[in-house]
């Protein structure tokens, strides 16, 4: 027999929503537990009830609006910090790119709860997404997230020589961080002094550390794709809306 398991996390667990959001759609009486519906936060299920959600959280659902962002240096990703703006600061009428081909207006109720999927260091630049979509948080920053984020680091080798095949291959799957080793990564160079990692995870100033840990030292980052969504032409501080056929 399986054990019961709260309802939001069921939800999340299927894909539905985030948990937040389950717990907005339960109080409004927008979901049903095998027909019926279930307000009660805190609610319990088990695995093989069949949850279904009304219209009306579908459509608020579908409202919801993704913004891709190319972020300069200076801006920090999520919440202010020690006087430096948030990106979503820059998600304003006047930085949309005049490129935008999606029909979506811009209206100020689409900042409220757009938060980062994902996180860029201050010193970083490039692709950030911002969400108002708990499926797509999740999507590209749960823990079990399967999507590659792909960046382009320029460094500097700070001992004799150049860097040896070795280290590359390290680079590439070998290296430990906080303890823990690594997942395998795709690093390979791209031109004299810049290399491309593509990665599934995204530990804090992962790409730096484990630079440092080979003798390499970052002077630029620059994310330019998450899954099957690149930066292309965005401008430096410019935004667009996710279109509908790009999947991550």
């Amino acid at each position: 027999m399986s054990e019961p398991v709260r309802l939001s996390k069921r939800m999340s667990e299927l894909g539905l929503c985030s948990r937040r959001e389950a717990d907005e759609w339960i109080s409004r009486g927008w979901v049903r537990v095998d027909g019926a519906v279930v307000s009660v936060l805190g609610s319990k299920v088990l695995p093989n009830q069949k949850i279904t959600i009304e219209r009306q959280a579908s459509a608020e659902q579908a409202q919801r609006v993704t913004i891709l962002l190319n972020k300069p240096i200076g801006y920090v990703s999520g919440q202010a910090e020690d006087g430096y703006q948030p990106a979503v600061t820059l998600v304003k009428a006047s930085t949309r790119w005049t490129g935008d081909r999606s029909p979506i207006r811009f209206q100020p109720s689409q900042l409220r709860s757009l938060v980062p999927a994902g996180r860029l260091d201050i010193d970083s630049v490039g692709l950030l997404v911002l969400t108002q979509d708990g499926r797509i948080a999740k999507q590209l920053i749960g823990e079990d997230s399967t999507v590659d984020k792909e960046y382009l680091v320029r460094v500097q080798y700070t001992r004799p020589g150049r860097l040896p095949d070795s280290d590359l291959k390290r680079l590439n799957h070998g290296l430990s961080l906080d303890g823990k080793p690594l997942r395998p990564a795709k690093v390979r160079w791209q031109n004299d002094d810049q290399l491309s990692f593509t990665l599934r995870e995204g530990k804090k100033r992962q790409i730096r550390r484990m630079c440092e840990l080979v003798g390499l030292k970052v002077v630029g980052l620059k994310r330019v794709r998450i899954g099957g969504v690149t930066l292309g032409d965005l401008p430096p501080g410019q935004w667009r809306y996710l279109r509908p056929d790009e999947r991550f």
